[in-house]
This record gives C-alpha cells, sequence and structure tokens, in this order.
C-alpha cells in the first residue's frame, strides 16, 4: 500500500454518519448550508451544522421507528434540496443504505430500480413522485413506508397510499418520540456501521441496457472526502461557498456532499436548473461545480447573444483576442508584458467582470465533470478569466478519479489521479483503477461485476494516457469506437464534442461512421435558443419544428459545421448532417434520466435517415481543404 494511502485512510473514520458527527463536533455554529425559501425576490436561510444534526437526528430515528433495517435499502425520488441532503444524512444515521432514483425515470425505470435494490421505503418529493409508487401494484408488498416531503396530494386523491405514505413532519414526528423512549438508538446504530458496510445503491444511466445498481460502501465516501481534503489543502477551506445544483441521484452530485464533511464549507442547495443563474447571483459562490453541457450552454448564450456588428460587438471580439493572447502567460504562471497587461485590464473591466458578475462576482475556478469538457470551452472561459478545471471518474469510482488542480491545469487532460489510488493503463489502452473508491460490484449481477472488477482492479472501459506529469487523458470510450469502411477509428464523443463547441445553437448530436465511409451527425437544437433566433429574426410565431428547418438555419449550422471540422483529422470530419425538427426525449427512450443519450436506440430510430444520407449524391461542402490534416 502506498503512504499517501495509508495517510489518507488513517484520516477516514469508518463510516459516513462518523464523518458528519466529526463535521458538526468540529463546528456547530458554522453554516453547512443555505437553502432557499421560494419567495419573491429569493431569500435564503442558512443551517448551522448544529441545526442540521438535530434535524437528521429525528429523521434517522423517525427511519428506525417506521422499522428499517441496518443496511436495507431506502430510496429517495426527488430533486436535489435540503430534504434530499437532510434524508439522505438521516438513512446513513440509521445504519440503512440510499438507493437514488432519478425524480424525471419513467414509471417503468423507476419500478425495476425499487424492484431490483429490494428498497423498503421510498422517500417521494410530491404527488407526482407518489404517484409511481402508489399505481404500481407491484410494490405493495415490498414498499411498506413512503416518506412525502410534499403532502400536494389531490383532493380526489388525498388518502392515496393510505397509511403507507407518512408526511415529512410526520416523520420527524415520529423520531423525537422514538428517540424519548430509546435515547441511545442512534449511538447503537452507529457502532454497526464498518468501513465495508453498504452505503448507497447507486444507479448507472442505462444508455446501453437497463441500469445497473452499484453498490458503494462507506469506505468510498470518507476515503473520497478525505482525499479531496488532501488534494486540495490550502486552496479550499470552510469559509469557501459551493452551489449545489447537481442531481443527487447522480454520483457526482452525492459526491460533494462526502467533500462537504471533510472541508466543511458552505453549501447552497438549489436544483432548479433554470435558476442556476440567478441562485449564484444570490449566494455569491467561490466555487462552481458543473456539467459540459451547462458550461456550453453559459458559452454559447453569450455568443448568440453579442450582437454581430456595431460597437459592443466589435468590443467583445477584442477583448477575448486580448484574452487570448494572456492565455500561454497565465497557464505558465508568468507576468504579462506591461502592455498587454493594461490590454487585459481594459477587456476586464469592459466584458470579462460583466461576465463573472452574472455568475455571482465570486467564482475562484470551476469544476467540470460527468462527460468530456471540450478544450475550446475551457479556453473561451479562461481567456475571460474564469478557469474551468475538468475531472473524470465513474459511478463505480464514487464520482472523483482524477482531478485537475488550479495552481497547474492541463487543458484536455483530466489531471492526476485521485490520491492514494491506483493506476494503470492495459494492453489495449484501456484505463484500470484500483483503491479505496472503487465499489464493491454491481448488485444482483455476479456476471458483470466478474467482468469490471477483476483481481482488485475496475475496468474502466475508457481508453486514456497518461503523460510525463501524471496526468491522465481520456481519448475514447473502448466500447464506443467506431470504424469506417476505410478502416479508421473514429471516437464519437471527439466529434460531438467538437460539434457542442462549435455549433451554439445545438443541444445533442450523434455521430455515425460505423461500416461507412465517412463520418456523419444527427442533430438536435437547443430550444430556448431557436425561440430566441426565430423572435429576433422575423419568426416569432413559428414552432421549433418550423424552425429548425428553414434554410437561413441551415446555412448558418453549415458554417459552424466548418469550423468544427477545422478541430478534427481529416477522417472524423463531418461530411453530412441532418437537423432534427425535434429535441430528443426522455419519455420516447432517447435520452437517459440523467439526460445521457441512448445511442442504441437513436440509431435504430433513425436509421432511414442515416441512410438517406449516405445514399445523397451531391458532394459535400462541409469539409474545407486545410493543408492535408
Amino acid at each position: 500500500m502506498n503512504s499517501v494511502r495509508e495517510e489518507i485512510l488513517s484520516a477516514c473514520p469508518p463510516s459516513y454518519p462518523a464523518s458528519f458527527r466529526a463535521r458538526v463536533a468540529r463546528a456547530p455554529h458554522a453554516v453547512a448550508y443555505r437553502v432557499p425559501q421560494h419567495q419573491e425576490p429569493e431569500v435564503w436561510k442558512d443551517l448551522t451544522w448544529s441545526q442540521v444534526a438535530d434535524e437528521v437526528d429525528q429523521i434517522a430515528a423517525g427511519f428506525i421507528a417506521l422499522g428499517v433495517q441496518p443496511e436495507q435499502r431506502v430510496a429517495i425520488a426527488a430533486m436535489t434540496r435540503i430534504e434530499w441532503v437532510l434524508a439522505d444524512l438521516g438513512i446513513a444515521c440509521a445504519a440503512a443504505a440510499t438507493t437514488t432514483v432519478y425524480p424525471n425515470s419513467q414509471p417503468d425505470d423507476e419500478l425495476f430500480i425499487l424492484q431490483d435494490s429490494e428498497s423498503v421505503i421510498v422517500v417521494a418529493e410530491n404527488w407526482k413522485q407518489l404517484q409511481k409508487v402508489v399505481d404500481q401494484s407491484e410494490l405493495n408488498a415490498q414498499v411498506h413506508h413512503i416518506v412525502l416531503f410534499d403532502d400536494d396530494r389531490p383532493i380526489d386523491r388525498a388518502d392515496a397510499g393510505g397509511d403507507r405514505v407518512v408526511t415529512w413532519d410526520a416523520l420527524h414526528a415520529l423520531g423525537r418520540d422514538y428517540l424519548a423512549a430509546h435515547p441511545t438508538a442512534l449511538d447503537e446504530r452507529l457502532d454497526l456501521m464498518e468501513p465495508e458496510t453498504l452505503a448507497t445503491l447507486v444507479y448507472t444511466s442505462g444508455t446501453t441496457g437497463r441500469p445497473k445498481g452499484v453498490r458503494i460502501p462507506h469506505r468510498a465516501w470518507t476515503y473520497q472526502g478525505e482525499a479531496m481534503h488532501h488534494m486540495w489543502r490550502g486552496i479550499i477551506d470552510d469559509r469557501d461557498v459551493v452551489y449545489l445544483w447537481l442531481p443527487l441521484s447522480h454520483v457526482y452530485g452525492r459526491d460533494l456532499l462526502a467533500a462537504q464533511m471533510a472541508i466543511g464549507f458552505i453549501m447552497p442547495v438549489d436544483g432548479r436548473i433554470d435558476r442556476i443563474v440567478e441562485g449564484m447571483g444570490e449566494t455569491h459562490p467561490t466555487i462552481m461545480v458543473g456539467v459540459p453541457r451547462i458550461y456550453e450552454k453559459i458559452r454559447s448564450a453569450v455568443i448568440t447573444q453579442s450582437p454581430a456588428n456595431g460597437i459592443q460587438g466589435r468590443i467583445a471580439r477584442w477583448a477575448f483576442a486580448v484574452g487570448r493572447e494572456s492565455r500561454p502567460y497565465r497557464l505558465a504562471g508568468k507576468h504579462l508584458p506591461w502592455p498587454a497587461r493594461l490590454r487585459y485590464a481594459v477587456a476586464d473591466r469592459l466584458v470579462f467582470s460583466k461576465l463573472r458578475d452574472t455568475l455571482g462576482g465570486s467564482i475562484r475556478f470551476m469544476i467540470s465533470g460527468s462527460a468530456k469538457l471540450s478544450t475550446q470551452v475551457q479556453t473561451w472561459f479562461y481567456s475571460a478569466g474564469l478557469l474551468v478545471l475538468e475531472g473524470y471518474g465513474l459511478t463505480e469510482t464514487a464520482a472523483i478519479a482524477a482531478v485537475n488542480l488550479p495552481d497547474k491545469p492541463k487543458f484536455g487532460t483530466v489531471g492526476p489521479v485521485t490520491p492514494g489510488i491506483d493506476a494503470q493503463i492495459a494492453a489495449d489502452g484501456e484505463l484500470l483503477l484500483s483503491g479505496p473508491i472503487v465499489a464493491d460490484g454491481y448488485y444482483h449481477l455476479p456476471k458483470e461485476t466478474a467482468e469490471a472488477f477483476e483481481d482488485g482492479w475496475f475496468h474502466t472501459g475508457d481508453i486514456g494516457h497518461f503523460d510525463e506529469d501524471g496526468y491522465l487523458t481520456i481519448t475514447d470510450r473502448k466500447k464506443d469506437l467506431m470504424k469506417t469502411s476505410n478502416g479508421k477509428y473514429v471516437a464519437p464523443q471527439k466529434v460531438e464534442a467538437a460539434l457542442l463547441a462549435n455549433v451554439p445553437y445545438i443541444s445533442q448530436t450523434v455521430a455515425v461512421a460505423d461500416g461507412h465511409p465517412y463520418v456523419i451527425a444527427l442533430v438536435t437544437m437547443d430550444h430556448d435558443q431557436l425561440m430566441r433566433w426565430g423572435k429576433n429574426h422575423g419568426h416569432p410565431n413559428d414552432d421549433y419544428a418550423t424552425l429548425s428547418q428553414l434554410p437561413e438555419i441551415r446555412e448558418s449550422i453549415d458554417k459552424f459545421v466548418r469550423k468544427a471540422n477545422e478541430r478534427l483529422d481529416r477522417w472524423e470530419t463531418v461530411k453530412r448532417y441532418a437537423i432534427l425538427d425535434h429535441e430528443f426525449a426522455q419519455d420516447t427512450g432517447e435520452l437517459t434520466p440523467s439526460m445521457k443519450v441512448k445511442r442504441p436506440v437513436v440509431l435504430a430510430r433513425y436509421e432511414k435517415t442515416i441512410d438517406d444520407l449516405y445514399e445523397q449524391t451531391t458532394v459535400s461542402d462541409l469539409t474545407p481543404f486545410t493543408g492535408g490534416k
């Protein structure tokens, strides 16, 4: 065992609840969370660690009063909100295990997860979520209680669920009564938990089939927290404010909670995606954690909303040119020459400061994970004085397996691996990982577990390599590589990332090449941006389907696709594409609950569209001559 791992393990409490208790003991009166009160204008309420502990004790005791046993699963089906955090902590302190369920899961998918996980209690956000449980007769015998955050049952269904339904307030009351009668109950449950005790059952996205339940023990969360504390010491501390909007049903959001226990930073909690920018402006976070699509949308909105002509447009273009000039100096830690320094100060005052103000005005840096971040997006933000650090992880590694640090970032890489974690590149280029963050395997799937977790190594399925400084670059997804009829291998993620970074109006894209002579793409438009374009270009009453097929849109997209192709090798360039007259949707099976594209579904559903693109006889003019690239 390496010495760094030993050092971190020695700092790890035996369980996630023990980590929580330690944080409360260290700083009982410090602010833990900021919670929106859903007012206009929005007001945020602070919760201290001691206030959180008092409420969590009631919730944990309430679950015990409902009969939950150690390591039994309690599912949470809700958006990111403070009640999710408190419920998860309560489940953990009752020595049970949380099953994560996306609130936008289709009823059949949720039924599968609840049955597969053998969850005995479901925590439902509201009537919409409650219906998915009470309307499934298959769950009547298994799920003996449903805890309801918001009791908004309609009048004609006010008794839906019957005695099985326990309101959020009633759960607290049960807990208070139980603690009065059994004052040592929570201490007794705490003593039952060890590092290998099951903490969370997180289900994968299910992009290629049924979701798999990943068994994450307590040691994965405690190690993640202490490893982040070790890695970020001197960079992030308990004065920082980290805005939490990520879905807590996803391992990425859940990992932030583990890091908070070890580091103690303040966390505003609000999962309303349509209010991320407003929420950041109200809470002034110092660190933003998100996914590539959020950063792409911010960049796209700035680009598309900036006037193409006029003084403002010229100033913006000049400012970003100045920013690009400054990048090599700043990345190398060198001072800009004084003329460049003066130009950057003017650009910052006129343009860049306004972008930072939009994000709350206090951002020190941002972190991107969950999918590949385009280097172009990174460099665009960096030109504006905003550092976006890319990281990497999987559900099976309890999220963060590698991440860049702000003092020495390398764009295009995902940084060094988590401290104390072993990594190696297999003969076929696949990344293998080993260490305390690696999950125990898949629930009820011994064959898949044996294939992915072999001899102490987790086979990530990702192709990558390390540079001389130990920075990891992920290049492909092993199973997703496409081979053209000319024998060239193409990574769809690379092509799709280039399109998303360079075509400001698109929301999703699927590259196709397997068995064909060249690459084509299916493209969907961002609804909000498309409707805004229509309003500003004389089509205020046209719907999405009509706007997406306008010749003006096609002409504009052509221009941007050519720009994207300049970033790709010749055999990767997109020769033809189709703009679909609708966006991919979850209810049609094209997207997972985490909004990832289900490639097999899309390829099958749009087979005729794909065939038509390859059967076109006209010569594509999308690929400019780039000197033989």
